[in-house]
């Protein structure tokens, strides 16, 4: 059977700014009711590849080809509102000849928006889900979607899933927001230095493709230049090769979860009196019946306890008060009714949405250093400013640079850094995902691994929170809280639903039923067991992988010896097989290793 013959089609495309060539010969194709990933680093060209597509800039070389008579509509990410009299007359302007009207007040409605309402007073997320309604409402042959989930809360994000599930529209989706992205495409087009590669799979099979061409990419071009390709390499990819979990991480994050569950069946809802001793240098924070209104109920009886080492993560639709809730349990507000108890020594640090305040002026050394010392202090450990920043993928030449010179996706990396480098036991995190490309939402998660205090987590990222969060404080409607052990997945596997909007939780409040219908219950089945294959392979691979970890070492210092492949081409040659194969046999022992625990953990319930 023939392939579809494509609706748009990029090909070739080169566009120059200033001196630096920013594509150079990038392509896209797109076929009817197909939907895309355009997935690369931040600064990569991504937003100018997809203004290109919607015909917004005209490249300099290249050709651009729109099936004739097909209807086109592009969300940028920052939706221009001007000129128009209210938000319903701003949604129905992205209408054409034919098309149904009633569609943009029913899309208002869903969002959350009014129609009469004035489109200069929109805050940005409002501005973000009128832009929306407006490309949605014509159900164009072609969508082109720019971060939309940006500045949109959890309910949107979910509504706003299924409806593109439920549209017939071929899409182009750019998003930092990893779940989004798997759930909804089923190809992926990675842009990188330029030129575009294509993996006919959704994004759920895109990073494990992207790790395969990076290695053979590597090997390939190792035997040229061993210095060059390594640098080439950190500058590029930075953290790629760190994406997956460990064993240490992995079994970490599993006994922390446990300690949730078994700390929520030991507490229940009583009560708990514990001796200042007993929890000195433990307890963080613990609240008893709080409850909190500001005209509405905000947080009503909440008991809860944060032990050190916790990650929680807040998560609730915009509105919920989950910045109120951070602060009753920091003790910045006092509650109206309970009590909130804190730990001792509590050294804070804080990254809000709008990210840490960075003079444009100061250059990268002196916004990290303060204008001090070079050395930083890192987890208890001193650390030259420049290795640390390093760890965030700055380069040295940077370190003179301007803050105000810095990309958005630089500026949001500059801000993490900085929050990490303070001296603290408590981290606060508010959105920390916004903005950063996934390279870089390895990195934060790699650093939170490694952080040896508590972090109170809010987002909106259901993947991230899954990867990070020990435990989940959900806003169920009418200010009652409850916690969940596990991540976000875990908590919809227990609750039967996600994060519903205010109105929507009221309304089901009110029926004595859950917002959205939990799913049916599977049939019963068998009970499963590991072969005794499957459980030997459970026990040895970790032995295997660190055999395997200390083998790859060695042969990395053997291969820095700048001057091996001058004094011995041989030994090179075959230090460079055998690192090639210890790095293959590596990941498909990781690879097994995760699949064999999942099903474990999977039979185990």
């Amino acid at each position: 059977m023939a392939a579809a013959p494509p609706i748009l089609a990029l090909q070739q495309i080169r566009l120059v700014l200033g001196s630096s060539e920013l594509l150079s010969g990038a392509e896209l194709s797109l076929t009817p009711g197909e939907k895309v990933a355009l997935v690369g680093r931040n600064g990569s060209g991504k937003s100018t590849l997809l203004k290109i597509a919607s015909g917004t800039i005209t490249p300099d070389g290249g050709r651009r080809f729109l099936q004739p008579g097909a209807t086109l509509r592009y969300l940028p990410q920052e939706p221009d509102l001007s000129g128009f009299a209210n938000v319903l007359s701003y949604v129905e302007a992205g209408l054409g000849d034919g098309d149904a009207h009633y569609r943009a007040a029913y899309l208002l409605d869903a969002l959350g928006l009014r129609g009469d309402a004035d489109p200069t007073k929109l805050s940005g997320g409002e501005a973000r889900r009128a832009a929306l309604a407006r490309v949605l409402a014509p159900e164009p042959d072609i969508l082109l979607l720019d971060e939309p989930t940006n500045h949109l809360d959890l309910p949107a994000i979910e509504w706003l899933e299924a409806e593109l599930v439920s549209m017939r529209s071929a899409m182009v989706i750019i998003s930092h927001d990893r779940r989004f992205l798997s759930d909804l495409t089923a190809a992926t087009v990675w842009l990188d230095r330029g030129v575009t590669r294509r993996l006919n799979r959704g994004f759920g099979f895109f990073e494990d493709w992207r790790d395969q061409v990076v290695e053979e990419e590597e090997t390939a071009r190792h035997k040229l230049d061993r210095q060059i390709v390594r640098e080439e390499h950190w500058l590029t990819y930075g953290v790629t090769a760190r994406r997956k979990r460990n064993v240490r991480r992995l079994a970490g994050l599993h006994n922390l979860r446990q300690e949730r569950r078994d700390l929520k069946r030991a507490v229940g809802d009583v009560k708990i009196s514990v001796s200042e001793g007993d929890v000195s240098g433990r307890l963080v924070a613990e609240t008893d019946k709080v409850s909190k209104s500001y005209g509405k109920p905000i947080v009503r009886e909440l008991t809860t306890r944060v032990i050190r080492g916790d990650r929680l993560g807040i998560v609730g639709a915009n509105g919920a008060g989950k910045t109120t809730l951070i602060k009753l349990l920091l003790g910045e507000v006092p509650p109206d009714e309970g009590s909130v108890r804190l730990g001792s020594k509590l050294d804070i640090a804080m990254l809000d949405q709008r990210r840490a305040a960075l003079d444009p002026d100061s250059s990268l050394k002196e916004a990290i250093t303060g204008g001090g010392s070079d050395m930083l202090t890192i987890n208890g450990e001193p650390k030259h400013f420049m290795g640390y920043l390093k760890d965030f993928l700055f380069g040295p030449e940077q370190a003179g640079t301007a803050v105000g010179k810095l990309s958005g996706g630089e500026r949001g990396r500059l801000a993490l850094a900085r929050a990490l480098a303070l001296p603290s036991n408590l981290l606060i995190l508010d959105e920390p995902t916004n903005d950063l490309d996934f390279e870089t939402l390895d990195l934060l998660q790699e650093m939170l691994d490694d952080y040896p205090g508590t972090v109170i987590l809010v987002s909106h990222d259901r993947d991230f929170l899954d990867r990070v969060a020990t435990s989940v404080l959900v806003a169920e409607g009418d200010g009652r809280w409850t916690e969940y052990a596990g991540g976000y997945s875990d908590m919809v596997a227990v609750r039967g639903y996600g994060v519903v909007a205010p109105a929507a939780a009221a309304k089901a409040e009110k029926s004595d039923k859950p917002a959205s219908p939990a799913p049916a219950a599977p049939a019963p089945q068998s009970k499963q067991k590991l072969t005794f294959k499957q459980k030997h392979a459970l026990d040895t691979l970790p032995k295997e992988m660190a055999k395997l970890e200390a083998e790859i070492k060695a042969l990395n210092a053997t291969l820095g010896d700048a001057n091996l492949y001058a004094r011995d081409p041989k030994k090179f040659q075959q230090a460079s097989d055998a690192l090639g194969k210890a790095q293959t046999a590596l990941s498909t022992a990781e690879d097994q290793w995760l699949e064999l625990e999942a099903l474990r953990e999977e039979i185990e319930g």
